[in-house]
């Protein structure tokens, strides 16, 4: 019963299959294989449009890499304040590069806005004594399970475009967000102006395979040659591309995705309406912070839940995370465990 993240899961049997399927046969390195071709296609399809696709085998490496050519060494980067290229990464924004610095925008319900954006670069005075502002990135889903909007997302578009910026997606669980709003991949994606997105299947089923999909022409030339120098060319790439086949094959990274919202939104429904617990953000998909009394979060993990605390709340805050393999019955059972401690508090909940 391990809500920690989207991470600790396995892998869905069809991907399982998939890879175990390209093992039986040889097939021309370093992407030059007929799957990834075929996955090329495919993406390009899903996305609607002629975009340039590149298969890695980390979020990390896909964020870093698309940010580095969007970027140059004296450029800035705005982001979420709690973004996961602020804080996860390592450092990897400012390493891949080659010095760009990150501009944090204030915190609006686990997203940035587009005001916020405007205001920024108000402040900038256009000079070589300051950094150039070059891109944006946004996360979809959100640092604490938001959603943004179409609207959202072509407000911010708007905002960079207009200032000379590029638009970079961290879509770790973009599957999760097209899910939760119903709109298709191009609608969130290019067509509200996104340039790069880094489209994740890791978290959503797959053993380790996402895919930058650059939407906008002339970078697609520099991307290839910062993936081979920083080390993510596979010369095995059907393996990365069998994973991808399968994930988009007959949908099924939306209904591992709805899957995952849909354990979310009985947890989320069940927990607001006990006592002593707080919801702090609208689950708009797969992820959950709520705030609890010490003394449940203990009896919880004593009954064998996993999650993470979340220090910035002093560890009176949880995370939840669901997959595309969370049984519905563990949610029920997390529930009535959280409902059951309350009662014991106030007799009733």
């Amino acid at each position: 019963m391990n809500f920690s993240s989207d991470n600790v899961t396995g892998v869905c049997p069809e991907i399982a299959a998939a890879v175990s399927s390209a093992n039986t046969a040889t097939a021309m390195p370093y992407g030059s294989d007929d799957a990834t071709r075929r996955v090329e296609a495919a993406i390009r399809q899903l996305f609607q449009c002629e975009a340039d696709v590149f298969l890695l085998s980390t979020g990390t490496a896909a964020n870093v890499l698309g940010l580095s050519v969007l970027c140059p060494p004296y450029g800035s980067i705005y982001c979420h304040s709690k973004a996961h290229i602020e804080i996860d990464e390592c450092g990897g924004p400012e390493f891949y590069t080659g010095g760009a610095k990150l501009v944090l925008l204030p915190d609006r319900g686990g997203k940035i806005m587009a005001d916020d954006l405007a205001k920024a670069l108000k402040n900038q005075h256009g000079d070589v004594h300051h950094v150039k502002p070059a891109a944006v990135s946004l996360s979809q889903t959100g640092e604490t399970g938001a959603v943004y909007s179409v609207d959202e997302i072509k407000a911010i578009s708007n905002i960079a475009h207009k200032n000379g910026m590029k638009v970079h997606m961290d879509g770790a669980r973009f599957a999760n967000a097209i899910a939760a709003i119903g709109c298709s991949a191009a609608e969130t994606s290019w067509k509200a102006g996104v340039d790069i997105l880094s489209f994740g299947a890791s978290k959503n089923g797959a053993f380790a395979a996402e895919a930058v999909v650059i939407f906008t022409p002339g970078l697609a030339e520099d991307f290839a040659y910062r993936r081979k120098r920083g080390g993510h060319l596979f010369s095995k790439m059907r393996f990365l591309a069998a994973q991808f086949e399968a994930y988009l094959k007959d949908d099924l990274w939306l209904q591992s995705a709805r899957h995952a919202n849909n354990c979310m939104e009985t947890i989320a429904q069940g927990l607001s309406a006990i006592k002593d617990v707080e919801l702090l953000f609208p689950p708009d998909a797969n992820m959950l912070f709520a705030r609890l009394p010490n003394s449940m979060i203990v009896n919880l993990r004593a009954k064998g839940f996993a999650f993470y605390d979340w220090p910035d709340e002093n560890f009176s805050t949880i995370r939840l995370v669901t997959a595309f393999d969370t049984r519905i019955e563990d949610c029920v059972s997390f529930v009535q465990e959280v409902k059951k401690i309350s009662q014991l508090k106030y007799g009733s909940s």
